[in-house]
């Protein structure tokens, strides 16, 4: 962590240099998805605590949700206005190195996750167990064979747009292998409806449209503390959890190269880390001086985690994608 400090201080400096020689404040462009720029969402603090140490604006852009970020960037390609993208996952970061649009970033992290971090260009920002979301007073299935089986209604994200969505392709295909065909299939009957990301899912759910969400184990976090509604509850499955590890990454074509890097510094410390739990309701990537927020300990800790690696994850998405379709078309 002191050299990320002392990193960030001396981009600090140089930023403000390169901005008062020109007279134009320096702008850095963040893509990232909806969620996170809400007003709700961690966007507006990070905002504000990086714009008081930068001297500089930061753009943050909302892009739908987190699968759809890489397709936005690889559509624009170097002319992209991005310089860094912020809300990949560890089932996308294969893709989007074989882009060539990304850069390395050049840090040795001190990290705080339940797996070793060796990435040379994507950083990792928050972690979470993905897990279906449901009131407490509900008798919840507690695998997918069950979930099948019973009348539960769910409500999930599509995989090519939704992180999540395609974070419950590879649970399935993690947990069953060669079954997820049948899996599929029979989860058909209990998926109410598909949405694009993940906040028009919960919307649905909170609505009373489903009996379940795909969402995470840390979501009933936000009704206990920001509501002190203690009335949801995440399913535990005993086949395990699969894990989701958020990243960010710079874009080789940036303008902004040395406050892209301060960014990327600046989000593994204190002021960035700490904003995470209690706005993007997911575990920090670093160890927070003040521990997590009182109401973590009340969540659901899987007994089992299930992880493909970026390559593994790459090599099995469209198989799984296909298995999916082919299941929801009949």
């Amino acid at each position: 962590m002191k050299h990320l400090v002392l990193t960030a201080g001396f981009l600090t400096a140089a930023t403000s240099a390169v901005a008062q020689e020109s007279g134009q404040t320096p702008e850095l462009t963040v893509y990232t998805y909806d969620s996170f720029v809400a007003e709700w969402g961690p966007g507006p603090q990070i905002e504000k605590a990086f714009e008081a140490t930068c001297n500089c604006d930061l753009n943050l852009v909302g892009v739908e949700d987190g699968a759809a970020l890489l397709a936005r960037v690889r559509l624009e390609g170097e002319n992209t206005d991005a310089d860094i993208v912020l809300g990949l996952d560890t089932n996308l970061t294969a893709a989007a190195k074989d882009t060539g649009l990304f850069a390395q970033h050049g840090m040795t992290p001190d990290l705080d996750l339940p797996i070793t971090w060796d990435d040379p260009v994507f950083l990792p920002y928050d972690w979470g167990y993905f897990a279906f979301v449901h009131d407490t007073d509900m008798d919840a299935p507690s695998n997918f064979r069950a979930l099948a089986d019973s009348d539960t209604s769910i409500v999930i994200q599509d995989p090519r747009s939704s992180t999540p969505g395609l974070g419950l392709l590879m649970w399935v295909k993690t947990a069953y292998g060669d079954e997820a065909p049948a899996i599929w299939e029979g989860l058909s009957d209990n998926i109410v409806t598909v949405t694009k990301g993940w906040t028009e899912a919960y919307g649905l759910f909170l609505e009373g449209e489903a009996d379940m969400v795909l969402s995470y184990t840390t979501s009933p976090a936000y009704h206990l503390i920001a509501e002190e509604d203690d009335t949801k509850t995440a399913a535990t499955f005993d086949e395990g959890h699969y894990m989701q590890v958020e990243v960010a990454g710079k874009l080789a074509s940036t303008d902004q190269p040395e406050l892209a890097n301060q960014f990327l510094a600046f989000m593994l410390t204190q002021d960035f880390q700490s904003v995470i739990p209690t706005t993007n309701w997911m575990y920090p990537a670093v160890q927070l001086d003040d521990g997590l927020p009182d109401g973590f300990e009340t969540l659901v800790q899987p007994e089992k985690s299930l992880l493909l690696s970026a390559e593994e994850a790459a090599a099995a998405r469209d198989a799984a994608l296909d298995e999916w379709l082919n299941a929801l078309s009949r």
